[in-house]
């Protein structure tokens, strides 16, 4: 299993147009295969933050999830350039 966080921090006045995108993507995703979880919070602090936790049943399905034409579409294409800084972090679960 693996686990991908990503931030994004909007560019101003760009955050509602991100989220919608977000929402589209979320739909997208949670028909993978492989996607075991995909939740965006939208930060209540800070209106123009976005925090994303993916899981996948292991880095293959990640880097498929990477490789569709709508993750280039909507996150590639149109959600990175309205960001002022996106932040990935990969992790590994521990088991007991």
């Amino acid at each position: 299993m693996v686990v991908l966080t990503a931030k994004y921090q909007c560019k101003a006045g760009t955050a509602d147009q991100v989220e919608s995108l977000l929402r589209e993507m979320m739909s997208l995703v949670q028909q993978e295969q492989g996607c075991i979880h995909y939740l965006v919070n939208r930060s209540e602090d800070d209106p123009d933050s976005f925090l994303l936790f993916e899981q996948y049943e292991d880095e293959a399905a990640l880097a498929k999830h990477s490789e569709t034409p709508y993750f280039k579409r909507i996150v590639l294409d149109s959600i990175v350039p309205l960001l002022e800084r996106r932040e990935r972090t990969l992790y590994t679960p521990l088991h007991p």
